[in-house]
C-alpha cells in the first residue's frame, strides 16, 4: 500500500466515523444512553449470526420474500442534514446496498432517483414510500439496462424529473455462482458485462455532461475484486474492471470537480444471494467465514456511501473503503 493510498483511506475513515452516529444500529456507535456515554455494539452481534435457511427465488429476487428480510435501515437509520439538497440517481435502488444507500441518501436530505428491473416493482414501491416519509422526492425508472439506450433513457428522465443530478451510484448488478467455468455459458458472461461494467461506463458518460462541480459519483465493486472467488469469476471479473474504472475516472474527472469512489462489500444478505448468487446447498456457510462470523447487512453500508457522497469527504477521490468483516480488501 502507497502512502497517498494510506492517506486517502484515513480522511475517508474519518469522514465515515463522523456519519456513524447517525446510522443508528446500523453504525459503529448507537445513541447515547441516558448518561450521556454512548452505547456501544458488539459487531460480532450487532446483527443475526445464525446461518441462512436454504432458499431461491426466481432472478432479480425480491427482498420482501427472503427469509429473513435484510436490513435496509428501514427504522434504524437517523439523518442529520449530511446531504441537503442534492440530486441522486442510484441504480439497483429497489434493494439490498441500494436501497439502503436510497434511504440513507433521503433522510439527509436529497431528492432520490432509483432504478431497478421492471420485475422488482413490489420493492421499488417500498423504498419510494420510505424516501416520501422522509419528506423528499422519489423518482422510479423501471429499466433493463443493459443496452446503452436504456441507461440513457434512464439517466434523461432522473436529471428532467429531480431537476438536475449531482450524485450518482452505480450499483446494480448481475451474479450467478458456478462451480465450474464449464458450466458459465456465454450468454451469462455477457449478461454479467453488460449489467455490471457497461451500464457503470453508460450511466457516468452519460450523467457527466449535467454534473455540477462538486458533484459524486460512488461505484459498488466487492472484496471480488481483489480476491475473486473460485465460484464467481466472471461476476469477480467485473468488479475487478469496475474498481479499475473508479481510479480511471477519478483522475480524469478532477478536472471537472467531480469525486469518483467506490464501496467494497463483502458477503452482505441481498437478493443476489437467493437469485443464484450461492452454489444450491450452500446458504447455511454464507458469511460465516468472515473475522466477525457473521454476514453483512445493507444498513452496515449506508453511512459509507453518505460519507462518501458528502461534501466532508471532498479530497477523497479515485479510492475504495471496504466493508467485509474483516476478511477481504481495501
Amino acid at each position: 500500500m502507497t502512502d497517498i493510498e494510506t492517506s486517502r483511506r484515513g480522511i475517508l475513515g474519518g469522514a465515515a466515523l463522523g456519519l456513524a452516529a447517525g446510522a443508528a444500529p446500523g453504525a459503529a456507535l448507537a445513541q447515547s444512553s441516558g448518561s450521556g456515554v454512548p452505547s456501544l455494539r458488539d459487531p460480532r452481534s450487532a446483527y443475526t449470526r445464525t446461518p441462512f435457511p436454504e432458499q431461491r427465488q426466481p432472478w432479480p429476487a425480491l427482498a420482501s420474500k427472503m427469509t429473513p428480510r435484510p436490513d435496509h435501515g428501514e427504522t434504524s437509520y437517523r439523518g442529520s442534514g449530511k446531504l441537503t439538497g442534492r440530486k441522486a440517481l442510484l441504480t439497483g435502488g429497489d434493494s439490498g446496498i441500494g436501497r439502503a444507500a436510497a434511504i440513507a441518501f433521503a433522510r439527509e436530505g436529497a431528492d432520490v432517483a432509483i432504478n431497478y428491473h421492471p420485475s422488482e416493482e413490489p420493492d421499488a414501491r417500498e423504498v419510494a414510500d420510505l424516501i416520501r416519509q422522509a419528506g423528499r422526492k422519489a423518482v422510479l425508472l423501471p429499466a433493463d439496462i443493459r443496452t446503452q439506450k436504456a441507461c440513457e433513457e434512464v439517466v434523461r428522465k432522473a436529471i428532467a424529473q429531480l431537476g438536475g443530478l449531482d450524485l450518482l451510484v452505480n450499483n446494480a448488478a448481475y451474479q450467478q455462482s458456478k462451480a465450474d467455468i464449464s458450466e458459465i455459458s456465454d450468454e451469462q458472461f455477457v449478461r454479467t458485462y453488460e449489467t455490471n461494467v457497461f451500464h457503470v461506463f453508460r450511466f457516468s458518460k452519460a450523467a457527466i455532461p449535467s454534473m455540477p462541480p462538486g458533484s459524486v459519483i460512488i461505484n459498488t465493486i466487492s472484496q471480488n475484486s481483489y480476491d475473486p472467488g473460485e465460484d464467481l469469476i466472471d461476476y469477480a471479473s467485473t468488479k475487478a474492471a469496475i474498481q479499475n474504472l473508479t481510479r480511471g475516472m477519478a483522475k480524469q474527472l478532477a478536472k471537472k470537480g467531480i469525486r469518483v469512489n467506490a464501496v467494497s462489500p463483502g458477503p452482505v444478505w441481498t437478493p443476489l444471494q437467493v437469485a443464484g448468487g450461492q452454489l444450491p446447498g450452500k446458504m447455511h456457510e454464507f458469511g460465516q467465514d468472515t473475522s466477525l462470523g457473521r454476514a453483512g447487512q445493507p444498513a452496515e453500508l449506508a453511512s459509507l456511501y453518505v460519507a462518501l457522497a458528502s461534501g466532508e469527504a471532498t479530497f477523497s477521490t479515485g479510492t475504495a473503503v471496504g466493508a467485509h468483516g474483516g476478511t477481504g480488501f481495501p
